[in-house]
């Protein structure tokens, strides 16, 4: 079975967002270019880990390549507008990968479709691949898996971290003695013996 690149480079838009309300959340990372708009989904602690290591990226891109650091985004660049809808998973992240691209001075992020690629089930076990040169031993085992591929300036990637930041930090809070999510309908709290807090 093939798989599809989905490659944005550059997109006009990527961001991180959600669907749902707090609690019932799903996460999404959303391109959009050239006439297409491409919704992934995964875990909000991928999301969280995806703002912080790219955070990690550029610095290390300055510290080694002397790239200049773009500055916090001001409130008012803010990308603080919905999905672009519908919103339509094209498959659900396992794999996130990160790379700084030193000739075009972009950063590129890979996002890898979770779950095995379909076997190859036409070869007989039994032949000698001895011979064969060109085996697919070789092949990375997510080569067969769908991937959403954007590349990024350093100024695109800060408003991406920044906005990937709001939006996990949008949920719900977290309750002060155990740091369990807090639902609107209370939260048995195990710091207090099971009682509502």
């Amino acid at each position: 079975m093939t798989h599809q690149v989905h490659a944005f480079e550059p997109p006009e838009r990527f961001v991180a967002g959600t669907v749902g309300e707090p609690g019932d959340r799903t996460f999404y990372l959303q391109a959009r270019g050239g006439g297409r708009v491409i919704s992934v989904a995964l875990e909000k602690v991928q999301v969280s880990l995806l703002a912080e290591k790219l955070e990690e990226l550029l610095l290390e891109a300055n510290k080694r390549f002397g790239v200049t650091l773009p500055e916090a985004a001001l409130p008012a660049v803010h990308d603080n507008e919905p999905l672009d809808t519908p919103v339509d998973e094209e498959f659900r992240v396992g794999t996130l990968g990160l790379a700084f691209d030193v000739d075009t001075g972009t950063v590129v992020i890979e996002a890898i479709e979770a779950g095995e690629p379909d076997s190859d089930l036409s070869g007989s076990p039994l032949e000698d691949d001895e011979d064969d040169e060109d085996s697919e031993d070789d092949e990375e085992p997510d080569d067969d898996l769908d991937r959403l591929r954007v590349r990024l300036t350093p100024e695109a990637t800060r408003a991406f971290i920044d906005r990937a930041r709001r939006v996990v930090a949008a949920g719900r809070p977290p309750c002060p003695l155990c740091g369990q999510p807090l639902d609107p309908a209370g939260h048995l709290c195990p710091r207090h013996n099971g009682y509502h807090r």
